[in-house]
């Protein structure tokens, strides 16, 4: 498998396979693999095929597919990543939180059907990810979490996304407990679609891309646009920067390092009080 963090390929229908590639750590995310998305994104975003385009270039996007290599879709942000930017000055940790909220966010307003399979763990930033996906299918062994504020962190930057996904009440549970949640439940609320047996996964995702291949692009394009601007993931500019702010800042507040010792110490943070 190539090292990269981030592969992709774009077969002749116009189906692009993006997959999350840092299986070693369970796909958790780093400024490579922010940024490999975002290079995903740029180039699967160039403009579609024209009379003029040449006959060797590749095939109009039609459908994105998101995926993570081995036995988990994405454990979230690598916290011991996240130690050494919460070091870092402030300006240096709005640049990381912004280009982590402008993957999820781009990867929300991509003008196609982006389509999510996940297996095994799918935590704190993989929700995100996900929520801001078209049609989500999970395997039965998936397992979630919004679990930032264990850390001492916020999820402040997919929070809008979420919202979409589950709605307010049940970001208000889960992104509060940060407890797990297997795949039938994330199914009730909202979060996936449709749960099938791990083996079935291609197979359950085949069928969906082809349902949406049968769809005008423009058409699926500008549904796709009205909903998100009648939604919550659609957030002004302003608010945007608020929330990168926010994010950033947490990480390098007290909590947060308190947060991120008791991971490194495999301890219970000091704020526990329980039995």
């Amino acid at each position: 498998m190539n090292d990269r963090p981030v592969l992709w390929e774009l077969d002749a229908r116009g189906v692009a396979t993006v997959t999350l590639n840092r299986p070693a750590v369970n796909n958790a995310y780093n400024a490579d693999l922010v940024q490999g998305l975002l290079d995903t994104i740029d180039a699967l975003s160039k403009p579609p095929k024209t009379s003029e385009t040449p006959p060797d270039a590749p095939c109009e996007l039609r459908v994105v597919v998101l995926r993570g290599e081995g036995k988990h879709f994405q454990a979230g942000a690598d916290l011991n990543w996240l130690q050494q930017v919460a070091s870092q000055s402030a300006a240096e940790n709005i640049a990381v939180s912004r280009a982590t909220a402008e993957a999820v966010h781009r990867l929300n307003n991509l003008p196609v059907p982006a389509v999510a399979l996940v297996q095994g763990g799918c935590f704190g930033g993989g929700t995100g990810i996900i929520a801001a996906c078209d049609v989500v299918i999970a395997a039965d062994n998936a397992l979630f979490s919004i679990s930032e504020t264990r850390w001492g962190l916020m999820a402040g930057i997919i929070i809008p996304q979420l919202n979409d996904a589950i709605g307010v009440r049940q970001v208000r549970r889960y992104a509060l407990t940060g407890e797990r949640f297997g795949a039938e439940e994330a199914r009730r609320i909202g979060l996936v679609h449709e749960v099938v047996p791990l083996a079935e996964l291609d197979a359950a995702g085949a069928r969906v891309v082809d349902h949406l291949l049968q769809n005008a692009p423009e058409a699926n394009a500008q549904t796709k646009a009205l909903a998100i601007e009648y939604g919550w993931g659609d957030v002004s500019t302003q608010r945007f920067s608020r929330i990168i702010e926010q994010h950033a800042a947490k990480r390098r507040s007290a909590e947060g390092g308190e947060g991120l010792a008791s991971f490194r110490e495999k301890r219970p943070a000091s704020w526990y009080r329980g039995r």
